[in-house]
């Protein structure tokens, strides 16, 4: 299977699940709980620079087409994981802004996983 298909289904399917958890079971506001904790935010930060660094090492492709939104998310991730590592406290002051709206961003955390998951069809 092409990298590109590959990691286009990984991520669709990931934020598919972490969507509707996040609608259904309130993941997200367990989460954002868990950024009070340093400890647990550097932690993932490493998972999250990890997933992020081999996502940009396997598919750094800079094209004028659909594959491109996966090397952007995946410079994303990269660049947030060295956010969580570096800068734990501005990271829980800036998901405590997105604890309100739980369900609303559980949605568009499942619309994104569902463009990717469609993109890796194409």
């Amino acid at each position: 299977m092409e990298i590109s298909i590959f990691l286009a289904r990984f991520w669709g399917s990931l934020f598919l699940i972490l969507g509707l958890s996040s609608m259904g079971a309130k993941l997200l506001g367990r989460i954002i709980q868990y950024t009070e904790d340093k400890t647990i935010t550097v932690s993932t930060g490493y998972i999250t620079f990890l997933l992020g660094l081999a996502t940009v090492v396997a598919h750094n492709l800079w094209v004028p087409d659909w594959r491109v939104a996966v090397t952007i998310l995946g410079w994303i991730t990269l660049l947030k994981g060295i956010e969580k590592i570096a800068f734990p406290d501005r990271v829980n002051k800036i998901a405590m802004k997105f604890k309100g709206g739980q369900i609303l961003w559980g949605f568009v955390i499942f619309l994104i996983g569902a463009v990717y998951f469609w993109m890796s069809f194409k």
